[in-house]
């Protein structure tokens, strides 16, 4: 399946600051969603279908991904 990105509207979370060091997100066709770093936004972009995008949202609000103290 390919998904078009020319007309997707990315944008940063609340949280970010003003710089361009952040991940952008784009909610795309059929539910599906774009992750870019906003560093290259020519660059690359991950695609999650919809339940994926909801795992991970999920996994993010509940701390499975802090980095563990060392």
């Amino acid at each position: 399946m390919t998904i078009g990105l020319t007309g997707a509207r990315w944008f940063k979370s609340t949280h970010s600051g003003t710089g361009n060091e952040c991940v952008e997100v784009a909610w795309l066709e059929a539910g599906n969603v774009g992750v870019r770093d906003s560093k290259d936004p020519a660059g690359p972009a991950l695609i999650f279908a919809p339940g994926q995008w909801d795992a991970f949202a999920g996994g993010v609000r509940d701390g499975e991904f802090h980095r563990p103290a060392s």
